[in-house]
């Protein structure tokens, strides 16, 4: 198992992500970065919570009617 946290992970694909960019100037990096790993977050939290919208939406510290949207928004309702 990789010894690397997830700030590491994040880290290292922004700087790949940088990298790939050459000399394009970056826009938008926060909300790009913030939906690319709600998905996940979404989709680990829900199936811990055996797809009940409430108990997620209390793991997560949200009200339920932001985490539907956000399913919605990621297409995983």
């Amino acid at each position: 198992m990789s010894k690397d946290t997830i700030q590491d992970i994040v880290k290292k694909s922004l700087e790949k992500y940088f990298r790939d960019l050459g000399e394009q100037e970056p826009s938008n990096v926060y909300e790009m970065v913030v939906f690319t790993v709600e998905r996940p977050i979404l989709e680990a939290v829900m199936a811990r919570a055996d797809g009940n919208q409430s108990h997620a939406a209390e793991m997560l510290g949200i009200n339920r009617n932001t985490l539907r949207k956000k399913l919605q928004q990621h297409g995983l309702v």
